[in-house]
């Protein structure tokens, strides 16, 4: 038997996974707060002092999210000189998907020449990629998959109601993402993951497939937000996820290199990073120029921290994440 099968590997204590490598693509269209000052009744100044977002990345009318998945997972198998023939496991963490189906895994993997193996979407909001990176790490835990490809991506420029001055100056489009191969030391070391449907109200979408899809077409589902509860919620919710798994590993604030949160906003950012006493430098921050591409932006502000030489091999990182639903979750992995 090979130290590592497809599917045979027996589980073992030994058995880790470790991000290989890491991509990202962006659509070419950038919009400007300039630009969204002569769409609705908003500054660049406002814009930059409560979001912290000064551009934001647009699909093009012709590309879905799948159009966008694809060039970052290429970029991520070449980081790790990985050959798509190697890939057994395919998740995609999307709130955005082409179709109701097939799901945009499935586009993925037939785009890039994987051959057939598990293949599937991923949708928890904001928070989706971090919920597909913590089932491809188990997968490969328990020996039932040998290398993985996990992408976070959005548009949702198409779910974004360009007449409200509180929602459609924050989100973008955008794709990350990254192959997890097997490893004897833990590269991943743990997740946590939650969710609280009694929120459900403060941050949705109210069209559907089997509800209320006669609104689908007419701006039903846009993204309908909250703003101060969101901000609230988020904060302790994601301040106390980092600190449960923390303790978990028997590590204190100071254990952690860098903190990659979800890049919802500038304010949300600080505050956690205020709320955990790490200063600006340990933040990695992309806001400023993707805004929230919802799953897509920790795994977007990965990959720009990984090859500008920010994240070296060694250090630990956590990620962070909250979104609709309302859901949330929390990785750490030493890099």
């Amino acid at each position: 038997m090979e130290q590592y099968g497809r599917v045979t590997d027996p589980v073992s204590s030994l058995r880790h996974s470790r991000i290989a490598g890491t991509g990202r693509y962006l659509p070419e269209r950038i919009l400007s707060n300039r630009e969204l000052e002569r769409m609705v009744d908003t500054t660049d100044e406002w814009i930059r002092t409560r979001t912290g977002m000064e551009r934001r990345h647009m699909a093009a009318d012709e590309q879905a999210s799948s159009d966008l998945a694809i060039p970052a997972a290429r970029a991520a198998l070449e980081a790790a000189s990985c050959d798509p023939a190697e890939i057994d496991l395919v998740v995609v963490g999307t709130t955005t998907p082409d179709l109701v189906f097939p799901n945009v895994g499935c586009m993925v993997q037939n785009a890039l020449g994987i051959p057939p193996c598990g293949a599937f979407s991923c949708e928890a909001a904001c928070t989706g990629w971090l919920y597909a990176l913590s089932i491809a790490d188990g997968m490969i835990r328990l020996g039932r998959a040998n290398k993985a490809l996990v992408v976070g991506v959005e548009t949702l420029s198409r779910i974004t109601d360009w007449s409200d001055r509180s929602t459609c100056v924050l989100f973008g489009d955008g794709a990350g993402a990254v192959v997890l191969e097997p490893s004897r030391e833990p590269g991943m070391m743990g997740f946590l993951l939650g969710a609280d449907g009694s929120h459900v109200d403060i941050l949705r979408s109210r069209a559907g497939v089997s509800r209320n899809p006669q609104h689908f077409g007419s701006g039903g589902a846009a993204i309908r937000m909250k703003g101060s509860e969101v901000f609230k919620i988020a904060v302790r919710t994601m301040g106390g996820t980092v600190d449960r798994l923390l303790e978990e590993h028997g590590l204190d604030r100071g254990g952690i290199d860098w903190l990659i949160p979800h890049q919802a906003n500038i304010r949300i950012i600080q505050a956690i990073g205020k709320r955990l006493n790490l200063p600006d430098e340990r933040v990695i921050l992309t806001v400023q120029d993707h805004g929230n591409t919802g799953a897509a932006s920790i795994p977007l502000a990965l990959d720009v921290a990984a090859r500008d030489g920010r994240i070296q091999r060694g250090q630990r990182i956590m990620m962070v994440s909250f979104g609709g639903g309302l859901t949330w979750a929390a990785g750490l992995m030493q890099y």
